[in-house]
């Protein structure tokens, strides 16, 4: 294991790239944490929460952010509680444990604006929720998923609705990996054993034992206060605000996107999977499931050339690395390193907003960068997070 030395890390650097990066208009704000098994050694920010508002308040340790997609390895982390607890399993076929789930179909293509629906090759299974292997799709990334929801005008999942998660599937389970609402499925699985909501079980399991003291699915009144903005890029470059936002009383926690929480809670998160599933006393999963969470489970199961979007003001087509990459439970994984960047098995995924994170175990070092932009892939804020990696880096062993 090839440790990094934290003590050569230059945090002066890491604060100029964050500053520079709010001062040229790359973000209205940011945040970063950066930790190793021991404990945090950089947190940073800079900016506001709102570009267009000289007098909005400075981003801090306290700003609450729209981690959306970044819920989805919380919610595996509790599904993978009751795979511990022997009251879930990664074979249980979905429809056992939510029968409506057996109502979905295949989506193969349209007869005009017919849509032709079959049944599925298999049930999905549990671990094909947590590999994004079930065959459902985002309607974000599927222009097929697309044009299924303006046909038939069935609500997307961003709405906040229920029903937005019986769109059908687009490919046979275990056939394909694709991006979807898996993980908002899995928050059902969860649901539907503890007989709890996901928010719920997440604070008294996760959020509560970490002390993720502002990690929430329902901001307060007073939180909302320190929730940074959405903004979207424009044509010429600048920030403006964003159309478009969460909703604010949705009908169930969705475990694909719906938490928020500042920098320093996730931090504690992603410390917790770094040192094997514990943080100052509380363990949240043993060593070996966190074992099993960084262990690639989509070997032999075809990966799309990158994510093409199907819907330009919310995401940029997302490239495929220029690596071996594959996927475990609940999180995307390297197979080889980047050289200057992290190591080969860190386990990493972002959020639609532009927030980022990775967890890599052989460097002993998990870091998160935050800020609120659409689209997500958003040019000016991966080149600062590249560059806060390659400087995070820099002394690091080749």
């Amino acid at each position: 294991m090839s440790t990094i030395d934290s003590t050569a890390i230059d945090t002066s650097a890491l604060d100029a790239l964050l500053q520079q990066a709010a001062d040229s208009g790359a973000v209205p704000g940011i945040a970063a944490v950066v930790s190793t098994r021991d404990g945090v050694i950089y947190e940073g920010a800079a900016g506001r929460l709102h570009a267009a508002d000289p007098d909005a308040p400075a981003v801090d340790t306290s700003t609450v952010f729209r981690m959306a997609s970044m819920t989805k390895a919380m919610a595996s982390v509790a599904a993978l509680q009751l795979i511990e607890e022997g009251r879930l399993a990664l074979d249980t076929p979905v429809q056992d444990v939510i029968p409506a789930f057996g109502e979905l179909q295949v989506l193969d293509g349209f007869d005009g604006d017919t849509p032709i629906l079959r049944a599925p090759a298999r049930p999905p299974v549990v671990q094909d929720l947590l590999t994004h292997t079930a065959g459902l799709g985002y309607f974000f990334s599927s222009a097929k998923l697309t044009k299924w929801h303006e046909v038939t005008g069935a609500p997307v999942v961003l709405t906040g609705l229920k029903s937005s998660l019986m769109a059908p599937l687009i490919h046979d389970p275990g056939t394909i990996w694709e991006y979807g609402v898996n993980t908002d499925w899995l928050g059902m699985v969860v649901e539907a054993i503890t007989g709890s909501t996901l928010d719920a079980v997440l604070q008294e399991r996760v959020f509560g034992p970490l002390g993720m003291d502002d990690a929430t699915f329902r901001p307060t009144d007073e939180q909302r206060t320190r929730l940074m903005g959405i903004h979207s890029r424009q044509a010429d470059g600048s920030l403006a605000p964003a159309p478009v936002d969460l909703p604010p009383d949705p009908e169930f926690a969705a475990g694909g996107h719906g938490s928020y929480a500042t920098a320093a809670d996730h931090g504690r998160f992603l410390r917790a999977l770094l040192r094997g599933g514990e943080l100052d006393g509380a363990r949240i999963l043993k060593p070996e499931t966190v074992d099993l969470m960084f262990t690639d489970h989509i070997e032999g199961i075809t990966q799309p050339d990158g994510i093409v979007s199907a819907a330009p003001e919310l995401s940029n087509d997302v490239p495929a690395l220029p690596i071996k990459t594959g996927w475990g439970l609940g999180l995307a994984l390297r197979h080889e390193r980047i050289p200057g960047f992290r190591a080969a098995g860190s386990g990493d995924w972002a959020g639609l907003f532009n927030c980022y994170y990775w967890i890599d175990r052989e460097s002993g070092l998990s870091a998160a960068v935050l800020t609120q932009v659409l689209p997500f892939f958003d040019q000016k804020v991966v080149e600062t997070l590249l560059a806060f990696e390659l400087a995070l880096y820099a002394d690091a062993p080749a």
